[in-house]
C-alpha cells in the first residue's frame, strides 16, 4: 500500500509523469454477444495474471484470471471464464450460461482474495461493477 500511494504522489504532485501509479481501472465494456470486452485504463505495458505473497514482488503467473463474473439480459450473475486479449490491453469473458453479457463485476465480493488481475508494473486491478442495477 505505501508503495502504491508513494507512487501516486510522485506522478501526482511531483510530475514524474514516467511513473506507472496506478493499476488498471476500469473504463468501459464492449458487448459482443456471446463475449464481452473489457477495457481498462493504466495498463502500463500490458496486463498479466499475477500473484502477489506478502512484501514480495508481483509474479506473472501460468494461471486462469479469477474474480470475474457476468450477467445476461435476465441480470443473474454467473462466474466468467475470462483470458487476456492477444494484444495485452483487454479482458474477454464469457459463460456457457449468459448468451448475451450485458454486464460485468470484477473482485465484486466481500473478500476478493482470489482476484488476480495485475498490469506488468505489478499493480492490483480495482475491483468494479459495470452495471447499475
Amino acid at each position: 500500500m505505501g508503495k502504491r500511494l508513494s507512487l501516486w504522489a510522485l506522478a501526482k504532485e511531483y510530475g514524474r509523469k514516467e511513473l506507472v501509479y496506478s493499476g488498471p481501472l476500469f473504463q468501459k465494456l464492449h458487448n459482443s454477444g456471446a463475449e464481452a470486452i473489457v477495457h481498462f485504463s493504466h495498463i502500463g505495458s500490458g496486463l498479466m495474471v499475477g500473484e502477489k505473497k506478502g512484501l514480495e514482488t508481483t509474479k506473472q503467473i501460468s494461471s486462469s484470471l479469477e474474480g470475474f463474473a457476468i450477467a445476461g439480459e435476465d441480470q443473474k450473475w454467473y462466474w466468467a471464464n475470462a483470458r487476456i486479449s492477444e494484444d495485452g490491453k483487454s479482458v474477454i469473458v464469457s459463460s456457457d450460461k449468459v448468451k448475451k453479457v450485458m454486464a460485468v463485476r470484477y473482485a465484486y465480493r466481500w473478500n476478493p482474495i482470489h482476484s488476480n488481475l495485475y498490469n506488468r508494473e505489478g499493480l492490483p486491478a480495482a475491483p468494479f461493477k459495470s452495471d447499475n442495477w
